[in-house]
């Protein structure tokens, strides 16, 4: 109950990111690739940011 108004943490938000640019690009792989390479790019750059913190 106390965590109910706990701040996220960089590292949380960046891996929401991360994981919500690699859903995205799963569901662009049917449909449009470009796209799909473009976020799973992205993804990428996110995982980068992610090393960098820890």
């Amino acid at each position: 109950m106390f965590g109910l108004f706990k701040k996220k943490s960089e590292k949380e938000k960046l891996q929401e990111q991360y994981k919500k640019l690699l859903k995205e690009a799963h569901t662009l792989s049917t449909t449009n690739r470009k796209l799909s390479d473009e976020k799973t790019f992205e993804a990428e750059e996110v995982m980068k940011q992610l090393e960098k913190l820890s």
